[in-house]
């Protein structure tokens, strides 16, 4: 009965979409990673690969994002947990250098199961913060949500990390989203909830808010002197290759 009330709630049903938007926008490289392990076994064990090493990505997810969203219960990690939210929504909107290096592949399915389960882990602490936090506690929305959305980034990667690259306002939508939801951490942890509800109550919509703001405009700052760093590094090795005598 309580399930069937809570999916009556809109907070359900925005959070969905929340957790949804989030795993898209954060398992790309997780994605890869798994096309990569596999890209040495022979086509039919690469569709087992991927099946049986995303399906144990997802329980192995489950399990650390409600470990997670209990650690958030705790005084003051809300905080924590909003300052590395903030720290990769950033991260986010800065280009990086693709490349394939350190992802190993293996002509070996138990093997290759291995490598893309090892790099789920370690790649998904990013994941993990942000969908126990746009969980809010909720353990129906949180597993319904990852089992959702894993498998849609796994087995539709290579559309996805195209549509992103053709329309890159959706990796700002999805760090606005994640600035977002770190504001809503922050003005929620219980060191500081009582006192938000009791004097500044103003703050449930302006800390995600200020978020979002915060993201998009370092992000955006940082993306820029980036490329700008680029761009003068082409320039000094075009210079130094036409001063080299032939």
């Amino acid at each position: 009965m309580e399930f069937l009330n809570e999916l009556q709630t809109a907070a359900f049903w925005v959070g969905l979409w929340q957790i949804i938007l989030i795993n898209i926008v954060l398992s790309g490289d997780n994605a890869v990673v798994i096309a990569l392990a596999a890209r040495s076994l022979p086509r039919r064990q690469q569709t087992q690969a991927v099946f049986w090493g995303a399906g144990a990505a997802v329980v192995l997810r489950i399990v650390l994002t409600i470990v997670a969203v209990e650690l958030l219960k705790w005084p003051w990690l809300k905080l924590i947990g909003a300052a590395l939210l903030l720290g990769i929504a950033v991260k986010l909107l800065i280009p990086e250098g693709g490349g394939d290096d350190g992802i190993e592949s293996s002509d070996n399915l138990w093997a290759a199961i291995k490598i893309i389960l090892i790099a789920d882990l370690v790649m998904s602490l990013d994941n993990v913060i942000a969908v126990a936090a746009a969980s809010r506690g909720s353990l129906t929305l949180l597993i319904l949500g990852l089992a959702i959305s894993i498998p849609l980034v796994v087995f539709g990667a290579t559309m996805l990390m195209k549509l992103m690259e053709r329309w890159p306002i959706i990796i700002t939508i999805g760090a606005a989203l994640l600035g977002w939801v770190a504001g809503e951490m922050a003005a929620t942890d219980p060191a500081v909830k009582g006192w938000v509800e009791a004097n500044a109550a103003y703050l449930d919509w302006v800390a995600p808010a200020v978020g979002v703001v915060v993201v998009v405009v370092v992000g955006k700052w940082l993306a820029a002197r980036a490329e700008a760093g680029r761009r003068e590094t082409v320039d000094l090795g075009e210079a130094s290759e036409t001063k080299v005598p032939h």
